[in-house]
């Protein structure tokens, strides 16, 4: 049996916009628009092979812990989108939070002891009932066309937790036991490893995807070699080629395949 995991193939990440940028994702990723409809490809093409089909959706409000309105300075500004935002510039007041001091403190110290990720600040995404949340038309109509056959393909929100980023699709990154929307989707993980293969696809590779895997390799490693991930439906944030790239090196090693939507042609 086989499955697909797709991780927020929404506007915000996927969509180009159109020769004069109009409709343009909000945190549009390079190559996005391309990993896509190679994905949506990919699906039509396997629509007798797939079982599932699992799409995670990224959900943000917009006073968000990573978004601009959340912050402000001295003089009352708010940081520009890319900015770095560190538990010392808390503390030190270069940066305060306009919402839940304590809880902003909590999460950045944690955050900061995982050493992977900075907390950084994006454009306003993926807002909770906007356009840009939406899933990008290619991969809509690809999957509305397995639907056809009689299937149901499972949408899994994240994100909407203003106080934790929220980049995998299994945790939030920093993990509140009063927040159940931040803790581990163990229904989830379960449900994947009832397959003999779990496909991977989606953006942003650096963050989102990456994510994930490693999620799955702390949470459920014996269901990484089950793996299989399309690498050619996945673009990094622009800048950040190289961030994820221990991540991936762990999981091939724990046995997940890398292929390419055209190694099954």
């Amino acid at each position: 049996m086989n499955t697909l995991l797709i991780i927020d193939p929404q506007n915000d990440f996927c969509n180009p916009g159109d020769e004069t940028g109009k409709g343009k994702g909000s945190l549009f990723v390079p190559g996005a628009d391309e990993d896509m409809k190679r994905l949506a490809w990919w699906i039509l093409s396997n629509c007798e092979t797939l079982d599932l089909i699992t799409v995670t959706l990224d959900n943000h409000y917009l006073n968000d812990i990573a978004h601009p309105n959340y912050w402000e300075n001295e003089e009352g500004q708010n940081p520009e989108p890319f900015t770095i935002i560190t538990l010392n510039d808390v503390k030190s007041k270069k940066w305060l939070p306009v919402f839940s001091y304590e809880r902003t403190l909590e999460y950045l110290e944690n955050l900061e002891k995982q050493g992977e990720y900075p907390h950084t600040i994006w454009p306003e995404h993926c807002l909770i009932g906007s356009e840009g949340a939406a899933i990008y038309k290619p991969v809509f109509d690809a999957i509305n066309e397995w639907s056809k056959r009689g299937n149901f393909f499972q949408p899994v929100m994240k994100g909407a937790y203003p106080f934790s980023e929220h980049f995998g699709a299994f945790a939030a990154q920093v993990i509140f036991n009063d927040a159940l929307e931040t803790q581990v989707n163990n229904g989830l993980i379960d449900q994947l490893g009832k397959f003999d293969n779990v496909f991977v696809a989606g953006e942003a590779r650096s963050h989102c995807v990456a994510n994930t895997l490693k999620q799955l390799a702390d949470y459920a490693p014996g269901l990484v070699s089950k793996l299989i991930v399309l690498e050619d439906t996945m673009s990094n944030v622009s800048g950040l080629d190289t961030i994820a790239g221990p991540i991936f090196e762990k999981v091939r090693e724990l046995g997940a395949i890398f292929k390419k939507t055209t190694d099954f042609e």
